[in-house]
């Protein structure tokens, strides 16, 4: 996994400077979020380690399957990394490439995981207290865990909020041993 994010790393920093200097980070992201669900299907990925295969035959079958308004730089991006042996790793180039697109935009990732689904309201209320609490906006992505027994866990970057049962009995199991 770590030599998958090194192999992805310049990549998605060429597809980001490219979409920032095309002013197309939206589309840019939503096309390689396409193409990196289509990279990591099964069958997809046989067809791509195919040694009979040839690369243009895979930039085009990727790009049928992706769907329809692809750039020419994206094409071309995606002709590259099929030369360069590396749709196995669209991904982590999506991934990264999110990564820089929200880190220009002053948007991190959270993600929060409940006891019990969340409903709108609720959702809503936490992720504005998120905001205002990392001053900035939020893109919240939610996880049931029963496990959790009851309240919520959030990370936020490398920061972790535990306000869930199951968090708090590990605290005072932790308070009654010392």
């Amino acid at each position: 996994m770590a030599e998958n994010v090194t192999l992805a790393r310049p990549y998605a920093e060429a597809a980001f400077q490219i979409a920032q200097a095309a002013n197309q980070l939206d589309a840019w992201s939503d096309v390689l979020g396409r193409l990196a669900a289509v990279a990591a299907d099964a069958e997809m990925q046989a067809v791509v380690d195919n040694p009979n295969v040839s690369t243009a035959a895979v930039s085009k079958l990727l790009l049928d399957v992706a769907g329809q308004g692809f750039s020419a730089d994206q094409k071309n991006f995606l002709q590259l990394l099929a030369e360069n042996d590396r749709i196995a790793v669209l991904p982590e180039i999506r991934d990264l490439y999110n990564d820089l697109k929200h880190g220009v935009e002053g948007v991190k990732e959270a993600l929060i995981e409940s006891a019990y689904p969340l409903d709108n309201a609720p959702l809503g209320s936490l992720v504005t207290d998120l905001e205002r609490r990392f001053k900035c906006r939020i893109q919240a992505t939610v996880k049931i865990d029963p496990e959790l027994i009851g309240g919520v866990r959030i990370a936020v970057g490398d920061q972790v909020i535990d306000a869930s049962v199951r968090g708090k009995l590990a605290q005072m199991a932790i308070a009654l041993k010392n």
